[in-house]
């Protein structure tokens, strides 16, 4: 990458991990389970069960599941082998995960063994009725949910770009959601709100309804992981659905804490695989450059999208609109009855777009679809330097963001 030393303002990383007892990702699952927060063990909440829903994530995320799904359904069966166990992808309002991706996340042994389900949202003969959000949405969920005497999650834990976190209630709102559902719960008024923010659960209405939505799902126990730059494990959080979930939060808030610096340029990315599979997902690394970047300046996203757009409908919100301004007013008054498939991914974007130009590098995605969504495209990213110098010139200051994805800015 051809940046002058003098032109870098920062590189903005989260915090390394404490130096202590080497452990291997197995060992720190495995303490975890055993010491579990506010919680029985697992393994004793499961001992009289005879139905047991496991819920897990999907293509989209990181979880090392090969590790840590084998040791989760270990400790369920540790006391109770005969025990009938589902385990549930939450795919969300993601399209369905194809079985070759399920064999890529879970070992082709496990998909042999186990009993997986991918949850498809739209499928409405699957859904339950659960009541009301206290946003007013309707709750509905994946009907395993009343199949099951005891409901758990496994997950993990990074900033999220407007529910605050991810992990923990997000298993259920909007991973085993209706659609019905994660639209009202995705609307433009709550996107729109000061407290759906990147590390942010304090009043984010987006959180109090996923808290809501695991109540009335009767999630009992979680694992949750918090990853390293390797999308290695290096800590993780069992136990009380909440309360372990906020411990986890709390500790991937310290350790990815940094102070904001303004700059013409901002170069992130997603981190790689699985998150910059389309342009979608790498929406949620430049949230971290917008922090960062001055107005008018110039975002560098890195991602390889080799999915594309992510989703046809928000793709369409720009290629139909002359300005990312006209995406943004048209998004900002549609009620949270009306609320439209991804529509909060294109109100982010185009929020993003009004302050900045957004430049994609990457060789994998068509040109004339990045170009499309109005952001520039170059195959690498000295080429990206070179387009962003000519917009704010040579003299330009630099900050970067190796991982979008991991990183809070702060004041």
């Amino acid at each position: 990458m051809n940046v002058r030393p003098e032109r870098l303002k920062a590189v903005l990383e989260p915090k390394a991990p404490s130096v202590g007892e080497v452990k291997t990702e197995q060992e720190i699952v495995r303490q975890a389970l055993a010491e579990p927060i506010e919680s029985k063990r697992l393994s004793e909440l499961a001992a009289k069960s005879q139905r047991v829903l496991v819920i897990t994530s999907d293509h989209t995320r990181p979880l090392p599941s090969a590790i840590t799904l084998p040791l989760f359904l270990e400790e369920i069966r540790r006391d109770n082998p005969a025990v009938q166990i589902k385990i549930l992808v939450a795919t969300g309002f993601h399209r369905l995960t194809r079985p070759d991706e399920l064999v890529s996340k879970f070992g082709k042994e496990l998909c042999l063994r186990e009993d997986i389900i991918v949850h498809d949202s739209r499928d409405r003969k699957h859904l339950v009725y659960k009541g009301k959000l206290p946003s007013g949405g309707e709750l509905w969920l994946n009907d395993l949910i009343d199949w099951a005497d005891l409901i758990v999650a496994e997950g993990y834990i990074e900033p999220h770009f407007f529910a605050g976190f991810s992990g923990g209630r997000k298993s259920i709102l909007p991973g085993i959601a209706g659609t019905e559902t994660v639209l009202a719960n995705h609307c433009a008024a709550f996107v729109a709100s000061e407290h759906a923010r990147t590390g942010n659960l304090r009043q984010n209405p987006i959180h109090r309804d996923m808290l809501f939505a695991a109540e009335k799902a009767s999630l009992a126990f979680i694992l949750n992981v918090a990853l390293d730059a390797n999308q290695k494990i290096i800590r993780a959080f069992a136990g009380h659905p909440d309360i372990a979930h906020q411990k986890g939060c709390d500790w991937v808030s310290r350790r990815a804490s940094v102070k904001r610096q303004i700059a013409d340029i901002v170069i992130t990315s997603n981190g790689g695989y699985p998150l910059d599979q389309n342009i979608y997902q790498a929406v949620k690394g430049m949230t971290t450059a917008e922090s960062c970047v001055r107005e008018g300046g110039v975002i560098i996203m890195v991602a390889a999208c080799e999915d594309g757009h992510g989703g046809d409908a928000f793709y369409h919100w720009f290629t139909e609109a002359r300005t990312p301004a006209e995406v943004a007013d048209r998004i900002t008054c549609i009620a949270q009855k009306d609320t439209l498939p991804d529509q909060w991914e294109a109100q982010i974007l185009a929020r993003i777009l009004k302050k900045c130009t957004v430049i994609m590098v990457t060789n994998q995605c068509d040109p004339q679809v990045v170009r499309g969504m109005h952001m520039l495209q170059a195959p690498d990213i000295d080429t990206a330097l070179a387009m962003a110098r000519k917009k704010v010139g040579e003299n330009a200051d630099i900050v970067v963001i190796p991982d979008g994805i991991y990183v809070i800015v702060n004041d």
